[in-house]
């Protein structure tokens, strides 16, 4: 049974994690609004900051990686947007952890990273489509599902590859140490 300083220790370590990774995910959200890229759908996004949600899911537990999801929705909308993107952001951000923290619930190794970042790309547009409905009391915004479906296909290969190859290197860093679970690390 770890000390009690061990468990400080732990307790400090998993909050700094916490922290950097929220910043880190709001400095991607800052990057991604500034960048360009006209998918054809509104509110179709790269998903950039969701690289942290999911390296968070990987190295902590679902508790920390829902408050990166809550942290990094909140400062970015305020930064970047209005109270209709707020709800339309903590939607899709909520769901998609959701979906990703319950595949991973199952068994992280009877999921890949990239599966994973897509159902959660995929819930992520379900989750701001359904808000968008409610918001605009119409179901016609349903209409887009097609497309952001597939958006969400191809935003959630990207995103897992990126944390493919982002969660052995940051293994390799003593703040890391004791964080990973052997079936990711294989």
């Amino acid at each position: 049974m770890p000390s009690l300083n061990e468990q400080a220790n732990l307790s400090l370590k998993r909050t700094v994690i916490v922290a950097i990774f929220a910043a880190v995910a709001v400095v991607l959200s800052l990057i991604e609004a500034s960048i360009p890229v006209n998918m054809g759908v509104p509110g179709a996004k790269l998903g950039l900051a969701n690289i942290m949600v999911l390296t968070c899911l990987y190295f902590l537990r679902g508790r920390d990686a829902l408050m990166v999801v809550i942290l990094k929705t909140l400062l970015s909308s305020f930064m970047l947007g209005t109270f209709s993107s707020l709800l339309f952001s903590i939607s899709g951000a909520l769901l998609s952890f959701l979906a990703m923290w319950g595949l991973l619930s199952f068994g992280r190794e009877n999921f890949s990273m990239v599966s994973v970042s897509i159902v959660g790309g995929i819930s992520h547009n379900i989750g701001q489509l359904g808000a968008a409905a409610v918001y605009l009391k119409t179901t016609k915004i349903m209409s887009y599902l097609p497309v952001l479906l597939i958006a969400g296909v191809l935003t959630g290969i990207a995103v897992g590859l990126a944390v493919r190859y982002l969660i052995p290197s940051l293994s390799k860093l003593s703040l890391f140490e004791g964080f990973l679970t052997k079936s990711v690390q294989n």
